[in-house]
């Protein structure tokens, strides 16, 4: 977020959690956000950390989940837990592409990034972040018009997760982006971390 062009600043935080991502973009970068967000456990301190920071004028909260079409289907969640992660939408397997155990469900609208623009009107990003625990490749291919205008994406890949992984290789790089780098904390460098090491979050840019 640190390298963002100053004349274009719409990001899309797509698995917004409680808003760090977003209100960074927004009171560090002066970015336009969009915050997708469905858990509602995380809904009331994502709104709140949004008020608090003074930026209610700044980010738009979508509560509904992103997935490849619209339909009405299930969000899984692993926890009830604020500020908790690690669900799913319309699947029933999480981020490491195994199947997952829901503690909470609820039926809700999913929409592609598609839809999010020409349905409900949101504006096309410049830049865009993804951390939905399992379901990225999902997210990408519902999004290839959005793709094609945007400066580069921010995404949680798990090298673990075959499909995930190569799914979203192959939908970013026909979006013209490439990969710039890839990141994770030292304390994920081991096989006894979460992921064991293979989950990153990777950069691409469109050069």
């Amino acid at each position: 977020m640190d390298r963002f062009d100053p004349s274009r600043r719409c990001v899309w935080d797509i698995g917004a959690n409680v808003g760090l991502y977003s209100c960074y973009a927004a009171k560090a970068r002066d970015c336009r956000v969009v915050a997708f967000e469905p858990s509602v456990f995380n809904l009331e301190l994502l709104a709140r950390n949004i008020y608090l920071n003074g930026l209610t004028g700044k980010i738009v909260i979508v509560p509904l989940p992103l997935s490849d079409s619209m339909c009405v289907s299930t969000l899984n969640m692993t926890t009830t837990e604020w500020g908790g992660a690690l669900s799913t939408f319309g699947q029933d397997y999480g981020w490491d592409g195994q199947k997952i155990r829901p503690v909470f469900k609820f039926q809700t609208i999913g929409v592609s990034s598609s839809d999010a623009v020409q349905i409900l009107r949101v504006p096309q990003p410049s830049f865009i972040k993804i951390d939905v625990d399992g379901i990225e490749h999902l997210v990408l291919r519902g999004a290839q018009a959005v793709l094609s205008n945007v400066d580069g994406v921010l995404i949680e890949i798990n090298d673990g997760f075959h499909e995930q992984s190569e799914q979203c290789q192959k939908l970013l790089l026909g979006a013209g982006l490439v990969l710039k780098e890839k990141r994770h904390s030292a304390l994920f460098d081991n096989e006894g971390s979460f992921g064991g090491g293979k989950v990153w979050n990777q950069i691409w840019i469109r050069t």
